[in-house]
Order: C-alpha cells, then sequence, then structure tokens
C-alpha cells in the first residue's frame, strides 16, 4: 500500500507563497534539489490542483531547455515519469503525458488508489493538500523550510483541522533550508 505524501517548500512562518503569490525565495540549490530528486524516486503518481499544475508543467519540457544542470534534468525525468492527476472544473487539457484530469477530488478514490499502489503518492498544493487532510488521507508531511519570513500569503496547513504528528526525520542543507519528515499518527480510513 502506498502512502500519501503532502510535500512542499514552505517559509519558516509556514507559507507556501507570499502575498503577491510569489515563492522565489524558496527555491532550492543544489543540495536540497538532489534530496527532493531523492524523495521524488518514491513517489508514483501526483494529485495536483489546478495552479499547482499550472506551476509544475514546466517540468514537462524542461529538459528541452539549453544549459539545464544534471540535477534539475534528473528531475524532469523524475517528474515526466510519474503520473498526474489534476483536480480541476475548469482545465480542458493538460501539457503532457501520463496525466489525466478529474473534475472533483474523491476521497474513495484516493483511498483506492493508496491500497492498489506500492509506490507513493503525493499531493502538492495546500488547497487539494486541505482536502485530503480533512479526509484523513495524509500520511506523511515533508516541510522543506526555507529560510524566510514572508509574513502572509497561502498557509501549508489548513486552519480548521488538528493532526497529532511524529518526526520521522530530519536534515539541514548548506542554504540554510531545513526537510522535516512527519508521520501522522494513526492514519486510518475515515
Amino acid at each position: 500500500m502506498g502512502k500519501l505524501v503532502y510535500s512542499m517548500i514552505t517559509s519558516l512562518d509556514g507559507y507556501t507563497s507570499d502575498r503577491d503569490g510569489d515563492f522565489g525565495w524558496g527555491g532550492p540549490e543544489e543540495e536540497s534539489h538532489r534530496f527532493i530528486n531523492e524523495h521524488g524516486r518514491s513517489i508514483g503518481t501526483y494529485l495536483y490542483g489546478r495552479r499547482m499544475y499550472d506551476t509544475m508543467a514546466y517540468w514537462e519540457t524542461a529538459h528541452t531547455v539549453p544549459g539545464q544542470e544534471p540535477f534539475i534534468l534528473e528531475w524532469a525525468r523524475i517528474w515526466r515519469a510519474a503520473d498526474k492527476i489534476v483536480y480541476s472544473t475548469t482545465l480542458r487539457k493538460v501539457a503532457g503525458e501520463r496525466t489525466r484530469i478529474e473534475r472533483t477530488f474523491d476521497p474513495e478514490a484516493v483511498w483506492r488508489l493508496k491500497a492498489e499502489t506500492d509506490l507513493d503518492i503525493a499531493v502538492a498544493g495546500p488547497h487539494l493538500a486541505a482536502q485530503a487532510i480533512r479526509a484523513g488521507l495524509v500520511d506523511e508531511y515533508h516541510l522543506f523550510v526555507g529560510p524566510a519570513i514572508v509574513g502572509g500569503g497561502t498557509a501549508f496547513f489548513p486552519d480548521d483541522v488538528r493532526v497529532d504528528l511524529k518526526l520521522l526525520d530530519e536534515r539541514r542543507f548548506g542554504n540554510g533550508m531545513v526537510h522535516l519528515r512527519y508521520g501522522a499518527r494513526d492514519v486510518a480510513r475515515g
């Protein structure tokens, strides 16, 4: 059975983007990017909302951009090899292969997907992740905490839920980023 993992870069004060939608302060450098690449190898399917998919669709063609660093090309290969499900009522077509559109987020379908796969599933984007958290689907939380306080914006966690966590792993990077991996205690089918 696969785990559902919520993983994103966040500011020290808990935001995935600032009030203007900017997240450039959280860009990984080579060391942390290689670590993210390793994490990505265990992911078989990504669950995205429309905005997060629009941001991540860059990786569909990143390998065609001249002068890319090898670790960037590696991430592009990892990302393209995974399946993607985009939850959107307005998106008409997707940018690449291995991607499908679902009109609504169905927790039962995600439970089935978890039961049917040996690879992990990643949910990305705080709005979609909030639905998965509320449904009790998220097994692990991976926070890549960047060395910035942005003072507001889009929060990593929803305000209206409580989940008891246990620290599973942590790692520091030379650029000041810290990776925190937490497991949800007693995730059970709700």
